[in-house]
């Protein structure tokens, strides 16, 4: 094991043919396969083709990047690479650290991860919330904007603390444009609407939270073989009842990865692996913490290079 952290991915990580660069590897194309049957459709052609456009559709989208993630994650160990003293996934990203950790077998939390896209969409109806992405204003102004954009009836809340100068919002529609509208009078950069209609990490998700902590009872928890830290605490958690709490909890509660990278950083954790599709944690982190070094694994050369990175070469 080495002093060093995985990183998952969350939602909007995503993209049609993801894992194009493995083609032809066995441990990838053993994990599409691992995933098909648990969930009964065939992943590859989601990811490679995505012919009926669904990658875009929460249930989808969570299956195909916790599927993509842990085939990586196969192949990085398949490949040698270090075990992580620690790990940490953004939203979604956390059910991935978990497999990584041992604590739910990747067969159930695919399935998992579907009924949460599932119950999240179900959760709030279409056109009720939204979600935007607020640029250039610090966490404590996006935070007293969101309370005088909110009234009794419609309210936004601070849903993701991505890095610092980023701040994602979410809540009922009328209150998010209200909130847009406000923080881009206030000096933000910008305000961007998101492509994500499920107002994901405020409490109109508690219904979603509800059916997770039921489905959750019947899914087999295992000791963590290293710490996983939680997206509503930004705590490591190692007691399987407090992980199992944690992924109903993260529902509701934002998504705290800016103060997850410093105190990773503030333990001496100074590299990473984005073990996943895409390099936006490793975008993120360099806007929290400039010293700390991450790589990727969006390629089989990036991968090598990530190995290199962590063994010090």
């Amino acid at each position: 094991m080495s002093d060093f952290v995985l990183l998952f991915p969350g939602q909007g990580s995503q993209s049609k043919g993801m894992l194009d660069p493995f083609e032809g590897v066995d441990v990838v194309k053993q994990t599409l396969e691992e995933a098909s049957d648990a969930l009964g459709y065939d992943m590859a052609a989601l990811i490679r083709d995505d012919a009926d456009e669904k990658l875009g559709q929460t249930e989808y989208t969570q299956s195909a990047l916790l599927t993509a993630s842990t085939a990586l994650l196969r192949l990085w160990r398949e490949k040698g690479g270090a075990e992580p003293s620690q790990v940490a996934g953004h939203s979604l990203g956390e059910y991935s650290a978990l497999v990584a950790a041992g604590v739910i077998d990747f067969s159930d939390a695919v399935e998992l991860v579907a009924f949460r896209g599932q119950a999240m969409t179900q959760a709030v109806p279409a056109g009720v919330g939204s979600m935007a992405a607020i640029l250039g204003l610090a966490d404590e102004q996006v935070e007293e904007i969101c309370a005088a954009s909110s009234s009794d009836s419609e309210k936004v809340w601070a849903a993701n603390y991505n890095c610092p100068g980023q701040l994602v919002v979410a809540g009922h529609a009328a209150a998010v444009e209200r909130m847009m509208a406000a923080a881009k009078e206030a000096g933000a950069k910008r305000a961007l609407p998101l492509a994500v209609s499920a107002p994901s990490h405020t409490p109109l998700m508690q219904p979603a939270a509800d059916a997770m902590a039921a489905r959750l009872q019947d899914v087999a928890f295992n000791t963590p073989a290293f710490p996983v830290w939680g997206n509503a605490s930004a705590t490591t958690e190692v007691d399987v009842e407090k992980i199992r709490a944690a992924l109903v909890a993260q529902l509701i509660s934002p998504v705290r990865w800016t103060e997850t990278v410093q105190k990773l950083s503030a333990a001496g954790i100074s590299k990473g692996v984005e073990m996943g599709p895409g390099k936006v944690l490793s975008g993120l982190v360099k806007r929290i913490d400039r010293d700390m070094i991450v790589g990727v694994s969006i390629s089989p050369d990036q991968i090598e290079k990530s190995m290199d990175l962590i063994a010090g070469a």
